[in-house]
C-alpha cells in the first residue's frame, strides 16, 4: 500500500478511534492520522502475536481497516489513562 493511501486509511481510524474514546476535541488531523497509523501497527503487531499467524496484512480491506480502528482505540485508552494519572 502507498504512503498516501497509508496516511488516509490512518486518518480516517483516527478519528473514528478518537470519536469512540471522546478524544476528538483534543485531537487535530495530525494527531487523528499518527494515532491511526500507529494504532494499524500496533493491532497488527498484536493480532499476529495473538494467532501466531500472519493473519493481519499490511493490504487495504476492512480486516486491516478494524483492526488500526483497534489499535488506535487501545493507544488512546491508554493515552487517557496515563494523562488522568497526572
Amino acid at each position: 500500500m502507498g504512503w498516501i493511501a497509508w496516511i488516509i486509511l490512518g486518518g480516517v481510524a483516527g478519528w473514528i478511534a478518537s470519536m469512540i474514546t471522546r478524544n476528538n476535541d483534543r485531537m487535530g488531523l495530525f494527531g487523528n492520522i499518527l494515532v491511526g497509523i500507529l494504532g494499524a501497527f500496533a493491532g497488527n503487531f498484536l493480532v499476529n502475536l495473538i494467532s501466531g499467524a500472519g493473519v493481519a496484512s499490511f493490504g487495504f480491506n476492512l480486516t486491516t481497516f478494524i483492526i488500526a480502528i483497534g489499535g488506535a482505540v487501545v493507544l488512546l485508552l491508554i493515552f487517557n489513562w496515563l494523562r488522568k494519572r497526572r
